[in-house]
């Protein structure tokens, strides 16, 4: 029954952002959704895709990733069906909650997969400009010529907040936001130094994505929960799907905890910084974010096709960025796997899909175990056994 809950749930959310600019043809033009014949087109896609085989095969997988200390929840799904979901351990250890599919876990970095997306959005909407550089958002922000565009593919060259105002967030037990980051770095004298100059080469930078999301606040007006919120999750049905820093109550409906050493880890002080990470969702959350990706329901085909087109090639290999996704790619450094890995505070995370054969791989766990990382196995099964050049590990250090 799920699958066919899933499948009229994604066929509605399609209908209504394809027919969106012409409500009145759109009226009249629809027919009751014939559910034994639709029934019917699943279980052929179903027999097609060999889902119940992958199915068992994925068990197999997992009983493995439990005896390593997994404990979260995976979706596998492919041509709009789920072959596999199941939720794992505990999402409160301590009141002995369990994890359920409904569990919402903090993303980490594959929160800027969302903060990319605001921003080539409102690129669309003539907000933003790529080839504009931070000081033209920000014109006391101290580093020159530091574009959008090299902030979304890791190319900045600057020194990573975290570590350049620690001293004064932990002494000082402050929680920071964007807007405050932004401040500091204004103020700070003498001017932290660069790694490097912009577009010299790619080095992954939590800092990009922070700033980012200050750019988001300062375009649109709005606070970048609430505008993630408005323009970017519930629009495509992520009512489940929320930024940290909100004050919407339903947050914690189902939420988990991140755990490492066998302890809950407390709130931590740059929680309050969001872009780089901070996004909770949970499962169906993420495949209705993959669907809209696929579908072009948030952003055009074209802008979503830059976004996943390599931009580094100092060290040619499997890996690269595009905007504010990974990629790996072929020998022709063409994509061939779309994905985000994410790490924080007893949360290990990854979303990973293949648009040629449509299958999307999700896991999310709140208690700190590398083996989510691990996926060839599982792309593989996707493959139907044949093999991917996806290597054992897929983390990016």
């Amino acid at each position: 029954m799920r699958f066919y809950l899933y499948f009229f749930i994604l066929l509605c959310t399609v209908t209504i952002f394809s027919c969106k600019s012409d409500t009145t043809e759109s009226t009249t033009a629809s027919a009751p959704i014939d559910s034994v014949a639709l029934k019917k087109k699943i279980a052929k896609i179903r027999k097609d895709i060999k889902a119940d085989v992958k199915a068992d095969l994925i068990e197999q997988i997992m009983q493995k990733k439990l005896a390593q200390g997994f404990n979260g929840n995976i979706l596998v799904a492919q041509k709009d069906v789920v072959i596999y979901e199941k939720a794992f351990g505990f999402a409160n250890f301590k009141d002995t909650i369990r994890n359920t599919l409904a569990s919402k876990f903090q993303l980490a970095s594959l929160s800027k997969t969302f903060t990319a997306v605001a921003v080539m959005k409102l690129t669309e909407q003539g907000k933003i400009s790529l080839d504009l550089t931070v000081k033209d958002y920000f014109p006391d922000f101290p580093y020159q010529g530091v574009t959008v565009r090299s902030l979304l593919c890791h190319r900045s060259g600057l020194p990573f907040y975290q570590y350049t105002f620690d001293k004064v967030v932990r002494e000082g037990k402050i929680y920071p936001t964007n807007q405050d980051m932004m401040q500091w770095f204004a103020k700070a004298q003498p001017v932290p130094p660069i790694f490097n100059q912009p577009d010299h080469f790619f080095s992954y930078n939590n800092t990009n994505f922070a700033i980012l999301a200050a750019i988001v606040e300062k375009t649109s007006g709005q606070p970048f929960d609430i505008y993630m919120r408005e323009h970017i999750f519930l629009p495509i049905g992520m009512k489940d799907t929320f930024i940290a820093t909100t004050k919407n109550d339903s947050i914690n409906i189902n939420r988990t905890y991140g755990y490492q050493f066998g302890q809950r880890l407390p709130k931590d002080y740059y929680d309050d910084i969001t872009g780089d990470k901070g996004v909770y969702s949970t499962l169906h959350d993420l495949l209705r974010w993959y669907e809209a990706l696929k579908n072009n329901l948030i952003i055009t085909k074209e802008s979503f096709k830059e976004m996943i087109l390599p931009r580094s090639f100092e060290h040619p290999g499997l890996r690269n960025y595009g905007y504010g996704f990974r990629l790996w790619v072929n020998a022709k450094q063409q994509t061939d796997y779309v994905y985000h890995t994410g790490w924080w505070k007893g949360y290990n995370t990854i979303m990973f899909f293949d648009l040629r054969e449509d299958f999307v791989i999700i896991l999310l766990s709140n208690r700190y175990n590398r083996s989510v990382y691990n996926i060839k196995e599982l792309v593989d099964i996707m493959h139907g056994g044949k093999q991917s050049s996806v290597e054992e590990n897929i983390l990016d250090e």
